[in-house]
């Protein structure tokens, strides 16, 4: 931990040297709220997000609040380590291709719907996500665009791991404006002091509509998943029709927008991570940098000042209008080509999700030092976006 803001009712916990005026102003707003228990963690890749932070944790108490769990619910990564230790860039270059076949990117879906088969049970009993079953059929297996990838890498033993992150696509975003817009108006009914100004509004445990949210969200977060492990099946076959046969590993999953009850400080609590990722002890994970820089595979220490977290990636430093308007476009390139890496930036359209866009990730590792150990260094080789 780098510094702690007691200004507020509860206390901020930075875990970064530097924090952008708008996410300290969402965090100071987190802070405040009546039913935040304990405090509030930042993590080193803390970033102005909707609402709350992209990068911080908010636990609760009687209360679920579905933007600080955010649009994109049960969004995360997914990485698989193979027994390859040697691929060309000729055979990463026509993996791609082969993929950009069968998974869909940016806006785009199957034009079928998906087996079955892959989809979590349980939908028929929920509003929203019956109403979006059908779409979501024909989104399962695809990655989404903005900072969503597909990511061919090599550890620092040489071998091949293959690393996506995606989310809950169209169905995650209507289930979390659905409930949202719910709780507003409930909290504009009762008069709460949590404004709409905050963008926090929130829903009691003991309202049907907060069960109901928790139930539609722990789909959207199975779903999310589903949509991961599809498409890595897809990149697993694509990339062995290039090389051959090889040994895929058990695969990692861990999501970074979601709320879980969890046990902290001697208390039951309902723990709210939006672009976090969960870090007890001995547990594995995934810190990602940008398509330039190196991402990690790492054990978490279980700090209980972050309420077991960690951060979920680099972070941006810059925004993407932002980036698309500074950065230098041959320059971005240029910097891909000399690490030999195969990249997505082609236009300045790309530049939002240029290495230039993100933090430094060695920073940021530095920086939770006592939240989690790597395991393993993965260098970029090959990048699919959206």
């Amino acid at each position: 931990m780098k510094s702690v803001i007691g200004t507020e009712k509860r206390p901020i916990k930075l875990w970064l040297n530097d924090i952008e005026g708008g996410a300290l102003s969402q965090a100071k707003n987190l802070a405040n709220l009546p039913f935040a228990f304990k405090h509030i963690p930042l993590m080193p890749d803390c970033h102005q997000g909707y609402g709350m932070p992209i990068g911080s944790i908010l636990a609760t108490e009687n209360v679920v609040v579905p933007n600080a769990v955010g649009v994109d619910i049960g969004c995360g990564m997914c990485a698989v380590k193979t027994s390859i230790t040697d691929v060309s860039e000729k055979q990463l270059k026509k993996t791609l291709s082969n993929a950009r076949k069968v998974i869909p990117l940016g806006m785009n879906s199957h034009n079928e719907a998906q087996d079955e088969e892959v989809m979590p049970a349980g939908y028929e009993e929920l509003k929203i996500v019956s109403n979006g079953y059908q779409k979501a059929l024909k989104q399962v297996g695809t990655l989404g665009g903005g900072n969503h990838f597909v990511e061919i890498q090599k550890d620092d033993d040489g071998f091949i791991w293959i690393m996506i992150h995606s989310g809950s696509r169209n169905l995650g975003y209507t289930v979390a404006n659905f409930y949202n817009k719910e709780a507003q108006k409930l909290n504009d009914k009762y008069f709460s002091e949590v404004t709409k100004k905050v963008d926090l509004a929130f829903l009691p445990l003991d309202d049907k509509l907060a069960q109901d949210y928790i139930s539609e969200m722990n789909y959207c977060i199975d779903f999310a998943l589903a949509n991961r492990k599809l498409m890595m099946d897809r990149m697993i076959t694509s990339l062995g029709d290039v090389i051959g046969d090889f040994e895929p590993g058990d695969i990692l999953n861990k999501s970074h927008n979601f709320a879980s009850w969890e046990n902290h400080f001697d208390k039951n609590v309902l723990v709210h991570r939006k672009g976090a990722t969960r870090a007890r002890a001995g547990e594995l994970g995934m810190v990602p940098g940008s398509q330039g820089t190196s991402s990690y595979i790492v054990r978490g220490l279980g700090n209980p000042e972050s309420f077991e977290s960690c951060s979920h990636g680099a972070g941006r430093k810059l925004g993407r209008k932002q980036a698309s308007r500074t950065l230098d476009l041959t320059g971005e390139i240029n910097r891909l080509n000399e690490l030999g890496v195969v990249h997505s930036i082609r236009n300045k359209s790309d530049l939002d999700e240029a290495p230039g866009a993100y933090k430094n990730i060695e920073e940021v590792m530095g920086n939770q030092l006592d939240l989690i150990e790597v395991v393993t260094r993965l260098s970029p080789l090959a990048v699919l976006k959206g």
